[in-house]
């Protein structure tokens, strides 16, 4: 066990010694490396504040369903006993002509013309039925349900409205996300293969600056991983670094967005709550750049091991 460990030693030792002898490879090795990271840390902070954004605009977002007079508070209540059972609609709220009208008067409170309306012998304000949707992709299924015929008779002309301009800009927010998270996921592949290329092509050069010294290691008895190991301390470090750096290049771009140039978004994203957002996953952030920068890193260099070397493997 103690042998091992020794071995180990060495292996990390000169890992360590060959990554500081290609200092100028590693630098272009990492410099992909840390756009990588940062592209895939950006894209997740940066999704999570849109999918934020949306839930905030979402939850304002209601159906409101104006019942006639003639329908009595016992049919009101009975459609909403129904609208309940319905798999998008996660609340209702059922408002007699009473309620509907102070909650009319409290929306306009500012509007003095409204205080006429409060006191009219025969209020003008319908009885209402507030409903809230789970999924607003999912809009359209409540509104075929309230256009039936034995529902739509117990409405008003109109009726059902809904919040249009909210629903727009959510329509308007999830494609952005969307696309947003394809260029992303793009922009990741790309720069993950261009980063796996370029670390394979530093181990190669590697390989062949050191090809007699690797050939009286094997003429020695030398193990295949006691000489494949350096090479894979050595792209391990390139992966750790850029994940370290990648992270305090968002931990900064975010510092100076909300600090220095006091910004509280910029257009759809909330620049605030992404601060915070990266703030609280710290810790989580760093260990998946840790654990990206070193897969990229480890497979690019065994692959090039195996390949250069030409390795037996049982």
């Amino acid at each position: 066990m103690k042998r091992k460990w020794i071995t180990f030693g060495r292996i990390v030792h000169t890992g360590i010694v060959n990554f500081i002898r290609n200092a100028s490879l590693a630098i272009a090795a990492m410099a992909v490396m840390v756009i990588t990271l940062t592209i895939v840390l950006f894209s997740i902070v940066t999704n999570a504040t849109l999918t934020h954004t949306i839930d905030d605009i979402a939850s304002k977002i209601d159906v409101s369903v104006f019942l006639k007079d003639s329908t009595t508070e016992s049919q009101g209540k009975e459609l909403v006993t129904n609208l309940k059972k319905q798999p998008n609609v996660e609340s209702v709220r059922y408002l007699s002509k009473t309620d509907a009208l102070q909650r009319y008067i409290d929306q306009n409170s500012e509007n003095q013309t409204l205080a006429a309306a409060a006191s009219l012998a025969d209020n003008p304000i319908p009885a209402t039925i507030i409903i809230k949707p789970r999924e607003l992709n999912k809009i359209g299924d409540i509104k075929n349900y309230l256009t039936q015929k034995s529902i739509a008779s117990l409405q008003t002309e109109g009726s059902p409205s809904y919040s249009g301009d909210r629903q727009k800009a959510i329509e308007n927010i999830s494609h952005a996300t969307e696309i947003l998270q394809r260029i992303g996921l793009a922009a990741v592949v790309v720069f993950a293969l261009v980063s796996a290329l370029i670390i394979f092509n530093t181990i190669q050069m590697a390989i062949f600056n050191r090809r007699d010294e690797l050939k009286i290691m094997r003429l020695l008895g030398a193990g295949s991983w006691y000489i494949r190991g350096p090479f894979v301390v050595e792209s391990i470090i390139y992966g750790v670094l850029a994940a370290v750096i990648s992270v305090l290049i968002i931990n900064f771009a975010f510092v100076a967005s909300s600090g220095a140039l006091q910004a509280s978004s910029l257009g759809l994203l909330d620049i605030n709550y992404a601060n915070r957002y990266f703030a609280d996953h710290f810790l989580e952030f760093l260990t998946f750049q840790l654990m990206v920068g070193i897969v990229i890193g480890t497979a690019s260099s065994i692959i090039a091991t195996r390949r250069y070397l030409k390795f037996k493997t049982k």
